[in-house]
């Protein structure tokens, strides 16, 4: 009796898994390096991704990620601090475990496309209940309502001013040891300044969840309809609300007149503080420097997602795979930054996964 319920169950979870897309994560990475090494050390990455059977479809997972989540978690962060970087600019830190000695290892989060922390809220929540680590999400300029005291804004983020966030960071715990974290877009500023440091990164080991890789094709590659409605979301956070600011920008017209990431992208370049979109692709897009980064990398990707689509991973699988230090994992389902596993109760897969990364990285450090 006993094994006849056991083969049902089996045979049940089987028909459930086939149906909601469940499988073993596919890894990518050099079987000569350090990677090869995280397979055993992470136990995700053997087992099936079980996404949420109700969330199975990508954009009922977007949506349940993006209309419900990003709302019902409700965090107060320790402080949100102001900083004032060279060119008289505005950027700032949330902090989540200030309380922490100072001691406690530091996760610099870097969000999404118009993060906030609010929106941020449950990968923060989730990155300290996981690690028990202090976390330091970087606004960048104009996000979360931030003065604009400059007419400079770019929509991936500045390394110039991330390094001095992270400056901000070392002297304020002085003692803490750094990992990065990027979601979605920031992504790109992560592996761009990943790429930029090469060896002189302080941080130990980094996670890049939902990459777009080349961020000048990628923007291509997002789907129709929510390209449309991240443009609209850029005029309303940067664009609308600094009217002031971007008076005198001779290109604000043509700003406006986008109609999809990618066309913004080559419209706002003078924003961002350049002369041209080749300028400006040059000196932001992170595909330029991947292949100098020299710390544990680990990416994730799914490959239903409609933002930044698997197909944008292509091109670089060969060249990832002869790196020793990174490794990509995808997934069959995941949607964007979604990831939810569970049933009544869900939960991010891939928050747990950057947290045990991160953790047995750490444990390297000390041995």
């Amino acid at each position: 009796m006993k094994l006849s319920v056991k083969k049902i169950t089996h045979w049940v979870q089987n028909i459930v898994d086939q149906l909601s897309g469940a499988e073993i994560p596919k890894l990518y990475f050099d079987p000569k390096g350090q990677a090869q090494q995280w397979i055993d050390q992470l136990p995700q990455l053997n087992h099936k991704y079980r996404p949420t059977p109700w969330l199975s479809n990508t954009h009922l997972h977007l949506m349940y990620f993006d209309l419900i989540k990003k709302k019902n978690v409700q965090l107060q962060y320790d402080a949100i601090e102001h900083l004032h970087m060279a060119d008289g600019g505005i950027t700032a830190i949330a902090w989540y475990g200030l309380h922490l000695p100072e001691s406690t290892p530091t996760i610099v989060l870097m969000h999404t496309l118009t993060g906030t922390p609010e929106s941020m809220s449950e990968v923060v929540h989730d990155l300290h209940r996981y690690t028990g680590w202090r976390i330091g999400l970087c606004l960048r300029r104009g996000h979360a309502n931030l003065p604009m005291m400059v007419p400079k804004i770019s929509i991936f983020g500045s390394t110039s001013d991330l390094r001095e966030q992270i400056e901000y960071i070392q002297t304020k715990f002085a003692h803490s040891t750094l990992y990065a974290v990027g979601s979605s877009a920031g992504t790109g500023l992560l592996v761009r300044y990943l790429g930029e440091q090469g060896e002189q990164t302080p941080f130990k080991a980094a996670f890049a969840l939902c990459p777009g890789y080349d961020t000048e094709l990628g923007f291509k590659n997002v789907h129709p309809f929510y390209s449309k409605i991240m443009t609209k979301k850029l005029f309303q956070s940067f664009i609308h609300p600094y009217s002031t600011t971007w008076q005198k920008t001779a290109s604000l017209t043509q700003v406006l007149a986008t109609r999809s990431l990618a066309d913004f992208q080559y419209r706002y370049f003078e924003m961002a503080g350049y002369q041209s979109f080749e300028a400006y692709n040059q000196a932001t897009n992170p595909i330029f420097v991947f292949e100098k980064i020299t710390i544990p990398l680990m990416v994730l990707n799914a490959e239903d997602d409609p933002v930044c689509r698997i197909q944008n991973l292509e091109p670089y699988k060969t060249v990832i795979q002869n790196m020793p230090n990174i490794m990509v994992v995808t997934t069959k389902k995941g949607s964007h930054c979604g990831f939810y596993e569970g049933l009544k109760q869900t939960n991010s897969w891939a928050t747990r996964l950057i947290s045990d990364f991160l953790i047995n990285q750490h444990q390297q450090e000390l041995l």
